[in-house]
């Protein structure tokens, strides 16, 4: 009887193992699930905010190339109006830059874009009187102010 207890002891310790050995095994898979969703969860994050960073990167880029198109529509202008200079003050000079600044609009905001609009309908209306008119040079620069200032509210709220 004696080799009986000792063959039951052994089976008991066996045993025992084996639930220990269990019971790592479950801590090992559920530390292995929870690093497979924390990897997942910071992935999902990172490809998030890089696209936002995309976007935000498009929209600061049009936005200079608007400002620096907004500037050179003004120059124009007032060497239009101001020097008389209708080669360099060119109106289809300034189609160009007008529609420049409309198609760069749209990759923008909507209030960037109806500013944009705004400018094209105003040129639209003034262009053939800026040489001559000061109202219409001053109406011009008003909607191109109007621009800018969307632009700048815009660039400020990016994050």
């Amino acid at each position: 009887m004696p080799g009986y207890v000792s063959l039951i002891n052994k089976l008991a310790a066996y045993k025992k193992m084996d639930t220990q050995i269990q019971k790592k095994l479950h801590i090992y898979q559920v530390t292995i699930i929870f690093s497979v969703l924390f990897a997942l969860v910071g992935f999902s994050y990172n490809v998030w905010r890089m696209e936002v960073s995309e976007e935000n990167s498009n929209i600061r880029t049009a936005c200079f190339e608007m400002l620096l198109e907004l500037s050179s529509l003004e120059q124009l202008i007032y060497i239009a109006h101001y020097d008389g200079d209708v080669k360099e003050g060119s109106p289809r000079k300034g189609w160009v830059k007008v529609g420049l600044i409309a198609d760069l609009s749209v990759l923008t905001t909507d209030s960037v874009e109806k500013q944009a609009a705004a400018l094209k309908k105003v040129w639209s209306a003034y262009w053939s009187t800026m040489i001559d008119s000061k109202d219409s040079t001053d109406q011009i620069v008003r909607a191109i102010d109007s621009v800018r200032s969307e632009i700048k509210l815009l660039l400020i709220s990016l994050e």
